[in-house]
């Protein structure tokens, strides 16, 4: 299986003790290893919303109310939880005393709804493509990737999330090849796949670091755009294991500078930026995860998205989540979650505040080595407090289903 879904099976298994291969199916082909792997997960999702959030000026309802076009307020799907289904092929060689290796996945949706993007005409689902990227170098000195992968900034976040093997939040309104939103914007921004070139470090000793330069982004709500400049991303974690306690302890941060943002007199230029710390410890089946993140026109849910006003002033935010996990004499492992996504408004802004937070429990059961059954329900919060954006929304989903790795 390749670096990254083995990353993401490695933060579930980490934060749920849920079972899944080690490797997809492993082929010898003359000079090279290939390597194919994979996911597939359903679920079927009920999800009840309540409340509004309003623009008081407009009369607008912004948020809640009903969840599709129907102006139902009730929604059950049969979607992909926050993995998307997933096939990979990757390879890897020893040549010329480097260490080389690819990696090409495809993402396939299960719902035919087709929510947002990934949908042609008639609303089905289409085929999403997260990762084709190569990397080449050598346990002495580390190794350089290059092409499309996770983005390096806040995604120990998502890997220690517990909802990665389940839905979390989002599902009511997302269904198809999205995938829902487990705790994104809801505790973290999510770090997304990202064109890139990134270096990481040896392992020494448990500490390792990654630095690199990823795609720009464009800023929403204003007419800012990514500069000529890529986006600088970096992260360090150190691991440890001592007696039975295992655990991570991270840091990472991102910078990106943003061009010709429309402000009441003009465009300016600004630069967007964050930091986020975390940690995960695990001892004796309990499993406790914190983590923190603020940042300036980073806005929330993802980078860059309601950053900045109408005015063209960089918005504040911070997001943080705490989980914590415990493996039952069956094997099933119960955890429980809670975390809060902020975004504060400038003087003169339309709302003062909106915070979205959700509470999550969940039921998560090895019935093989490689297929897990998931149980979730999801009770997601969001507030704006005026100016003349004001109102509560809730929106309350259940979920049933299971995940297969291979």
């Amino acid at each position: 299986m390749n670096k990254n879904i083995k990353l993401a099976v490695a933060g579930a298994v980490l934060a749920l003790s849920a079972t899944a291969a080690n490797a997809g199916i492993v082929i010898p082909a003359g000079d090279w290893t290939l390597d194919i792997g994979g996911v597939v997960n359903t679920y079927a999702t009920w999800t009840r919303a309540t409340g509004s959030v309003v623009d008081n000026t407009t009369g607008a309802t912004l948020l809640g109310g009903a969840l599709n076009d129907t102006g139902s307020k009730t929604a059950s799907n049969i979607t992909t939880g926050l993995l998307p289904n997933y096939l990979s092929v990757s390879g890897t060689t020893r040549q010329n005393d480097l260490d080389v290796a690819f990696t090409i996945s495809i993402q396939p949706g299960t719902s035919n709804t087709g929510a947002l993007q990934y949908k042609d005409t008639a609303g089905h689902a289409t085929q999403e493509n997260r990762q084709a990227f190569l990397t080449f170098g050598d346990k002495s000195w580390g190794s350089i990737k290059l092409g499309k992968d996770l983005g390096v900034y806040a995604s120990d976040a998502i890997l220690n999330d517990m909802t990665l093997l389940g839905v979390g939040g989002g599902a009511g309104v997302l269904a198809g090849n999205t995938t829902t939103l487990g705790r994104i914007g809801t505790g973290y921004i999510y770090a997304d796949w990202k064109p890139q070139i990134t270096y990481t470090t040896p392992n020494f000793n448990g500490f390792s670091a990654t630095a690199g330069i990823t795609q720009a982004w464009n800023a929403s709500t204003s007419t800012g755009r990514g500069g000529a400049a890529p986006a600088f991303e970096g992260k360090a974690s150190y691991s440890f294991a001592a007696n039975d306690v295992t655990g991570k302890v991270w840091v990472s941060g991102f910078t990106q500078k943003v061009e010709k943002i429309a402000t009441l007199s003009g465009t300016r230029d600004d630069t967007s930026k964050a930091a986020d710390i975390g940690a995960n410890v695990n001892a004796a089946g309990f499993g406790l995860t914190a983590y923190y993140n603020t940042g300036e026109g980073m806005g929330t849910l993802g980078q860059l998205l309601g950053g900045y006003d109408a005015a063209g002033k960089a918005r504040d935010s911070d997001d943080w989540y705490v989980q914590a996990t415990y493996v039952l004499p069956t094997k099933t492992k119960v955890g429980l979650s809670y975390g809060e996504s902020n975004l504060d408004g400038n003087s003169g802004d339309s709302f003062q505040s909106l915070t979205n937070d959700m509470w999550t429990a969940g039921l998560y059961h090895p019935l093989t080595k490689h297929l897990n059954l998931v149980a979730e329900y999801s009770d997601v919060n969001v507030e704006a407090v005026g100016n003349s954006v004001t109102g509560k929304a809730k929106a309350k989903t259940g979920s049933l289903g299971a995940i297969l790795f291979f």
